[in-house]
């Protein structure tokens, strides 16, 4: 593996303009259709044949992911090939209903990966990203003008790619990561975790259930299509994850673990792996930008891993846009590794949180865990804040001092004056003012199709930007024509 960490000039500058994204799992498909989409040449790098398997770790999608695809008009078609789950049931003794949450998303959907990316890729293909298959990245090296990967197709051929950012969304073993020299510190967590997808004889309650007990985790998850997803671990079974693995063992841990084995039969699907928790001290090295599971692994307990690489994708993709199309200046930039890096490590701590109470073995440990979820039964405001992190919901980024109370929090699907939705105007990668009333001048940023006007379907008198991820750039209670102009030229450009 060849490249650099370093910026140094290059000998001929050249004015560059688009993105290398390398690998196309959901992360890096969401991120260059965003990019495509607003215009911004995209080059996407994966070293697999094209063609989507039917296999997959990942299989949930929280609200606030869910969100992000309505406001790329994808919601609805995702929604179409999962499995709705209204409650959540942890550790026998929780159940968690999930219609207070405060979204249109009231639950959480259960779908495999594979069909999130034949969704993604097709939209890919429809906005014009430049797919290059079969290619593998060998290195990469960064001037002051843009970045330059060395790449090998499958015949061998080597050539370079050229463009002003690159982004690695290419998984744990990322090629872009070692390009750069980032370390990935971290450590192992569980090992010789099992997947499978069975069918079985016995219809457990439809939702997602957790549960530990008699040295083993293990839950279930209906894809809504006579398969179950089940997911488990036993205490001192530890071997390597090329160890072959039998229906036999995820019957045994399943009966451990829930009670029963709900008679599973037909697998079509049998995995094993180590599951690891590891997170890069930094998001961005330069032109180079990590994303996904390139920049932060965890473990699979609350189904946040796709989640959070494809919010890493929302976040990045219109900052990118509007940095390319000369409408912000290249320090937004530093705002992914400030927003992004915190979600990634609190997903790091929550997930880490839950599987270690699984994993409780000690008397006091299982106390612990017994107390919580007790208490989280009983406080409504303890179990919406866990359900915030879980959902992604609950998160908002840093705002300026002095900023309004809404600034870096996301924004609901609020409604809109004209009957539409704010997710439906934040089709298209662009900002929205909503106005408590008429705007007199229509700012240039609107009429270059930069920006939706907007105005309340409520009296609400708060002036609101939002940003093309949904979240709030900035806000005031009392803004006259010339704040909201200051604002405007401040963030839409």
């Amino acid at each position: 593996m060849s490249g650099t960490a370093d910026i140094t000039p290059s000998a001929t500058p050249t004015p560059e303009s688009g993105v290398i994204v390398v690998g196309s799992g959901p992360t890096g498909l969401l991120l260059a259709g965003d990019l495509a989409a607003a215009g911004i040449p995209v080059t996407l790098v994966e070293k697999r044949p094209r063609r989507i398997g039917n296999l997959s770790r990942a299989f949930v999608l929280h609200a606030r992911t869910l969100e992000q695809l309505d406001a790329r008009g994808l919601a609805d078609t995702v929604e179409a090939a999962g499995h709705r789950l209204g409650r959540l049931r942890l550790f026998g003794g929780l159940t968690i209903a999930l219609d207070t949450l405060p979204s249109r998303f009231d639950h959480v959907l259960v779908i495999p990966q594979y069909e999130v990316e034949k969704v993604l890729e097709r939209r890919a293909v429809e906005v014009g990203v430049r797919f290059r298959h079969e290619t593998e990245m060998t290195g990469l090296t960064q001037d002051l003008d843009g970045v330059t990967a060395q790449v090998r197709a499958a015949d061998g051929g080597r050539r370079e790619l050229r463009a002003a950012y690159l982004v690695g969304a290419d998984g744990m073993r990322s090629a872009v990561r070692d390009a750069v020299g980032l370390p990935f510190p971290g450590r192992s967590v569980i090992r010789s975790v099992v997947l499978a997808d069975v069918r079985l004889a016995e219809e457990p309650d439809n939702l997602l259930a957790v549960n530990a007990a008699g040295g083993a985790f293990a839950f279930v998850a209906p894809f809504g299509d006579g398969y179950h997803r089940v997911v488990g671990w036993r205490r001192g079974r530890d071997v390597p994850g090329d160890e072959p693995l039998g229906l036999e063992e995820v019957e045994e841990i399943a009966r451990l673990a829930l009670g029963r084995d709900y008679g599973m039969h037909d697998a079509r699907w049998m995995s094993r792996f180590h599951s690891d928790e590891r997170q890069v001290p930094s998001y961005r090295v330069g032109r180079v930008f990590l994303a996904g599971d390139a920049a932060h692994v965890h473990t699979p307990a609350g189904g946040q891993g796709m989640n959070t690489g494809l919010q890493d994708a929302a976040n990045l993709s219109w900052k990118l846009a509007q940095v390319l199309q000369g409408h912000a200046a290249p320090r937004l930039l530093d705002s992914y590794q400030t927003e992004r890096h915190p979600v990634g490590r609190s997903v790091l701590r929550s997930s880490g949180g839950i599987v270690r109470l699984a994993m409780a073995e000690r008397p006091w440990t299982l106390a612990l865990r017994s107390a919580l979820t007790e208490f989280l039964d009983h406080a409504a405001p303890a179990r919406r804040r866990a359900l915030g992190q879980i959902t992604g919901l609950g998160y908002r980024y840093p705002a300026p001092r002095g900023a309004h109370r809404l600034t870096g929090t996301r924004v609901p699907d609020v409604a809109l004056a004209d009957g539409t939705r704010l997710y439906e105007a934040l089709r298209d990668g662009r900002f929205v003012l909503i106005a408590p009333g008429p705007c007199t001048a229509v700012p240039a940023a609107a009429r270059e199709g930069r920006l939706v006007v907007a105005r309340w379907s409520s009296d609400r008198r708060t002036a609101l930007l939002v940003r093309p991820d949904g979240y709030a750039a900035w806000a005031s209670d009392a803004a006259d024509a010339s704040a909201i102009g200051a604002a405007l030229t401040a963030h839409v450009g």
